[in-house]
């Protein structure tokens, strides 16, 4: 258990780790790339050691030195392990992988945690089907364990509708290069979080495969192509940026964040929007941002955030301080993530004395003055991280699990205590 303690007179700078979603981009890129890569900055937790984990066991040689990850890969020759690949709750090297093994030979098995077992695969698995992928839940629920048969990716054409997870087609379109023939993907109806396709193609070009992009919805690979290793440096994560965002906005005072790129394709940068919206005065560097917090503004708000999922509990949390209405919609796909965030947020929002519903797609919270409580996390990290936030300026706010953060941001407890000084 962890209780928060109160601040004052916030004025701090901070500094946010690598950016798990470009690191575990970069990781299974330079993984199936020929050659040696060098991985500037990238993010150490739980999350990418059960990747990189997975990524040995299939054949490529990483090594974390100092803070850097240097990776020499496979040039698309995938070993089978001849055991179960294990991801904990890693729900993206889970589907990401799904799609990687298919270049193997043989059978591979994926697994996870009870969680990651309520995580859905099966359009994803539809897709590789269409593409010549030989691959099944173990249940046929379309849901992990998932079996992939090797011997290849036929390649064509597949369609995705209405997909829930934008990671369906990031998995396919970083395994493309090495199909034996060309790949289209084609999105039909609503694509959650689509800035994560465009990070998903900016690493890729970067590592020397192009994508064709043609309009809003169509995405082509030729081939063959392939991955060459080399240098990237990793963004800081906006995401675990966004506590200390929250933390300015909360205490009235001043959060400077070093290395966030304003300009990110990372999706949830647009959070800063939000809070210039709710009165927060922000200022962009060239490599820096900073959040200067006042009274944040009264009235009844609504906000769409399927492009950045990830910061509804942040805004959630932050929501429950402002006078007025805010309904949080289009993200019902929250109900799937490490834990059912949607009702997560309702339970503890209303421990907290907050008057919050959960509605079809999202919540409604109308603010006020939360008082104390002891927050049950969910074993999730984002619960975790944004209550923490909460007990900057509510007394009495105490986390349970608080290890939980170790799945994004295992540093979170240390830079938050870095506001004190």
């Amino acid at each position: 258990m962890k209780e928060i303690k109160q601040i004052k007179d916030l004025d701090a700078t901070v500094k946010i780790p690598g950016s798990k979603s470009y690191t575990q981009r970069a990781l299974i890129i330079a993984s199936l790339a020929e050659g040696k890569s060098f991985l500037r900055n990238p993010l150490i937790s739980e999350d990418t050691k059960y990747l990189m984990d997975a990524l040995r066991s299939i054949g490529a040689d990483i090594l974390i030195a100092d803070k850097d990850i240097i990776v020499t890969g496979t040039d698309g020759n995938i070993q089978n392990p001849g055991k179960k690949l294990y991801l904990g709750n890693n729900g993206t090297a889970l589907r990401f992988l799904t799609t990687v093994v298919s270049l193997g030979t043989g059978n591979f098995i994926l697994d996870g945690s009870d969680r990651l077992r309520e995580r859905p695969l099966k359009p994803l698995l539809d897709a590789l089907k269409m593409l010549g992928v030989d691959c099944v839940s173990t249940d046929t629920s379309g849901y992990p364990p998932v079996i992939i048969q090797g011997g290849g990716f036929q390649g064509g054409k597949t369609i995705f509708t209405n997909a829930e997870s934008s990671q369906y087609i990031s998995s396919i379109l970083i395994t493309s290069p090495y199909a034996r023939n060309d790949v289209e993907i084609e999105l039909r109806g609503i694509t959650f979080s689509m800035p994560y396709i465009d990070m998903t193609v900016e690493i890729m070009n970067h590592f020397g495969v192009e994508v064709i992009r043609d309009g809003e919805n169509k995405y082509t690979v030729r081939t063959p192509q392939k991955y060459m290793g080399g240098r990237y440096l990793i963004e800081s994560d906006v995401s675990s940026a966004s506590y200390f965002f929250m933390a300015a906005a909360l205490c009235e005072g001043r959060v400077r964040l070093l290395n966030v790129n304003p300009n990110t394709l990372q999706g949830d940068i647009g959070f800063l929007e939000i809070m210039g919206k709710l009165g927060c005065h922000i200022i962009r560097g060239i490599d820096w941002v900073e959040v200067a917090g006042g009274k944040l503004h009264q009235g009844n708000y609504r906000f769409d955030m399927s492009d950045m999922p990830d910061m509804v509990p942040t805004l959630a949390v932050l929501s429950a301080f402002r006078p007025g209405q805010t309904v949080i919609s289009n993200v019902s796909h929250l109900r799937l993530k490490e834990s059912n965030r949607i009702e997560a947020l309702v339970t503890e929002l209303n421990r907290t004395g907050i008057d919050t519903k959960e509605l079809e797609d999202g919540l409604v919270i109308n603010g006020g003055t939360p008082h104390s409580a002891e927050i049950e996390t969910y074993n999730d990290h984002r619960i975790a991280m944004s209550f923490a936030i909460a007990g900057l300026v509510t007394k009495g706010i105490k986390i349970k699990n608080k290890k939980c953060v170790n799945k994004s941001f295992p540093e979170f407890w240390d830079v938050l205590d870095t506001l004190y000084e």
